[in-house]
């Protein structure tokens, strides 16, 4: 019945909406549709309402009672739970083997001690054997300044102490000379002496004699004027001993000067040859020269920078946060990668930890005693030596690390 009276319903909607015959006067406008208000109220439609309330109710009743999704698929929910729990699984254990293990930061750099390489003497530069970025061995020569200078002030340096050395050749002569004449003097007093005390028995004997009338006076007189000639003798003697014993004294003190002049010579000899050996700038240790400045024909002052040298001991600083290092010790490994060739993987192992924060050390710290204090995590620089750097690429100082140190 409720069938019927839909099927009706329908075939009446498209009769009114079907247009009419054209007419004699032309098209004739479409009827209009029926709508609710133009239709009287029937009983029909009203048991259609309560009819489609119940069969609602019905469909209602029956969703209600369905099972649940769970129920529905109880493999698909137990295999969804399973996925959940090994996934949760997976990730504590990646957490504790990859990460929890683990301390690893990307404020890290190459490090090393680099120096600029300045000549010690001036000069024009007449070889530079050495290019950009060149590395080069110990000893190997890095510029070459103009030798002849310093040659000549070398060969007078030399030509003093040959001086020197003579004056000293002749003050000993002198020297040798002299004592043989204090030998002669020598000689002359012990002479004098002797002819003093044979004039001085005469002079006593004849004055006896003078005095028992037994010689004359004018022998007398004789002898003391001799024994008086002998004294005088004895004392000249005596002198000239004194003055060539003086004289060795000043060809002694002569000597000694000579011999500061030959010190003074050895020593600017010495100079010459450090100089002269200055001219030839070489490495000191193995390493890259890098910025280079200096060129043939160039006048080099003294400390004058003509280029920067890296040595090949390199290393890595990593500044780690303060709350990074509770676990970090000296010797633990550390797995490195730099950012340059990434595909590369270096070991290496912490040497030590700097026992104070990077910005403590600066050349401004920060002084945190007066205004609004806010509390930052500090930086600790944590310096890590690599057991062996790849010898097939350019690695220096400032490229990019990310080391990552087994603390637990």
């Amino acid at each position: 019945m409720l069938e019927e009276k839909r099927d009706v319903g329908r075939q009446t909607a498209r009769d009114d909406t079907r247009p009419s015959e054209p007419g004699a006067a032309g098209m004739q406008p479409a009827a209009r549709k029926p709508d609710d208000t133009d239709q009287p109220h029937r009983p029909e439609a009203a048991d259609e309402d309560e009819n489609q309330d119940a069969g609602g109710a019905d469909e209602a009743a029956a969703e209600a009672k369905k099972p649940n999704i769970l129920r529905r698929h109880p493999v698909w929910a137990l295999g969804i739970t399973l996925a959940v729990v090994a996934i949760a699984a997976g990730a504590y254990f990646y957490w504790l083997t990859a990460l929890h293990p683990y301390e690893s930061t990307d404020d890290a750099f190459v490090d090393a001690r680099q120096f600029p390489i300045a000549p010690k003497v001036a000069g024009y530069i007449v070889a530079v054997p050495v290019t950009d970025n060149e590395h080069v061995e110990a000893g190997a020569v890095l510029f070459q300044i103009d030798r002849r200078d310093y040659e000549v002030a070398l060969a007078q340096a030399k030509a003093q102490v040959a001086s020197a050395e003579a004056s000293i050749r002749n003050y000993d002569a002198q020297i040798e000379g002299q004592k043989a004449q204090i030998e002669a003097a020598q000689s002359e007093v012990k002479q004098a002496e002797a002819s003093l005390k044979f004039a001085r028995e005469d002079a006593a004997r004849y004055r006896d004699l003078a005095e028992k009338g037994a010689g004359t006076i004018q022998r007398s007189q004789s002898s003391t004027s001799t024994l008086d000639q002998q004294q005088a003798g004895y004392d000249r003697s005596r002198a000239n001993l004194a003055a060539a014993r003086t004289q060795v004294n000043a060809l002694t003190a002569q000597k000694a000067g000579a011999e500061a002049n030959l010190a003074m010579g050895i020593a600017q000899v010495a100079q010459a040859e450090l100089n002269l050996g200055y001219t030839t700038v070489t490495a000191a240790q193995p390493g890259r020269l890098v910025q280079l400045s200096g060129a043939k024909g160039q006048f080099a002052q003294a400390g004058q920078t003509l280029s920067t040298f890296v040595p090949d001991d390199i290393w890595v600083i990593a500044n780690y946060k303060e709350t990074q290092i509770t676990d970090m010790r000296p010797g633990q490994h550390a797995d490195i990668r730099i950012d340059a060739y990434p595909e590369r993987k270096i070991a290496g192992h912490v040497d030590s930890v700097q026992p104070g924060s990077g910005t403590a050390f600066s050349l401004l710290p920060a002084q945190n005693a007066t205004g609004n204090y806010v509390k930052v995590v500090q930086r600790i620089p944590v310096k890590i030596v690599v057991d062996q750097w790849p010898t097939d690429v350019a690695i220096g100082p400032g490229m990019s690390i990310v080391p990552r140190v087994h603390v637990r």
